[in-house]
């Protein structure tokens, strides 16, 4: 019976032992995983390019593509992911502020201008009183959106409101625009039913909009440039780790400046 009993304690303790080697296996193997979520374009396709150059490194790069603003945040909130690369700088910290998150920066990439597209009507000049413009409706997003038709003098904003105005806070509108909030992924599929429509960089860029055509662009030494920095998001704490650290610097190289250079005519500004 001792005999019996002495090696079913082996036999157990040999078993733990095998976990715990293959647990330790396990973790390391994760920490060179690097798991991104972001939007098809132009996140998506900039993290394809340095694939390569993580593998170099030891990583291997995952990238999870979503189609909103909101889950990429929840998933890194929630740990599913390491890191998005979808927003900017602004939008993130309203989200923390809304959500009582504590997502941070892990480093600043590009900078996506905001553009404004014509869809039934051409041109500024051309629009008629009542005309419609259609602009993304998540709290950043809109005002900056707002600030831009500003600068094409079609509204005033109340000066206090900054980058969170909303319709709310137009002040002058000369032409009785109608502005016509909507989700952002929504913008380039309406452009044809309204006269105009405000559409965020990525969306365009998913759409096939050229920055060329578009009928007023962001100044890339306005304001925004510096507000709107698109950046790797990852949770508090985690911003100093190998992997992050190593997503970074691959997404800062000369290739990936190239890339944006010769692949977005202008529509993507790298920060480095």
């Amino acid at each position: 019976m001792k005999k019996k009993i002495a090696s079913v304690l082996i036999l157990a303790l040999a078993l733990a032992s095998v976990l715990a080697l293959t647990g330790c296996g396990s973790d390391d193997t994760d920490d060179k995983v690097i798991k991104v979520g972001a939007t098809p374009a132009p996140h998506a396709e900039v993290l394809e390019v340095v694939k390569d150059k993580l593998a170099e490194d030891g990583y291997t790069l995952e990238i999870v593509e979503y189609n909103d603003y909101i889950l990429p945040n929840k998933a890194v909130s929630e740990g599913e992911i390491d890191a998005n690369y979808f927003q900017h700088i602004s939008y993130l910290n309203n989200y923390n502020d809304e959500n009582g998150t504590d997502l941070v920066s892990a480093g600043s990439i590009h900078y996506e201008p905001f553009a404004l597209y014509a869809g039934k009507t051409a041109s500024v000049d051309a629009l008629s009183d009542g005309a419609q413009i259609a602009v993304p409706n998540d709290g950043t997003n809109e005002g900056r959106a707002l600030k831009l038709l500003e600068a094409e003098g079609l509204i005033k904003l109340d000066p206090e409101a900054g980058f969170l105005a909303t319709k709310l806070d137009i002040v002058e509108n000369p032409k009785n625009l109608e502005i016509v909030e909507m989700e952002a992924a929504q913008l380039p599929r309406v452009l044809s039913d309204v006269d105009m429509a405000v559409i965020n960089g990525n969306y365009a860029i998913d759409a096939g909009l050229k920055l060329a055509d578009a009928i007023a662009i962001e100044a890339d030494d306005s304001e925004a440039a510096e507000a709107y920095a698109n950046v790797v998001a990852v949770k508090k704490g985690n911003e100093d780790s190998d992997k992050i650290k190593a997503l970074v610097a691959a997404l800062k190289s000369d290739e990936v400046k190239k890339f944006m250079e010769e692949t977005y005519g202008g529509a993507v500004v790298p920060l480095f």
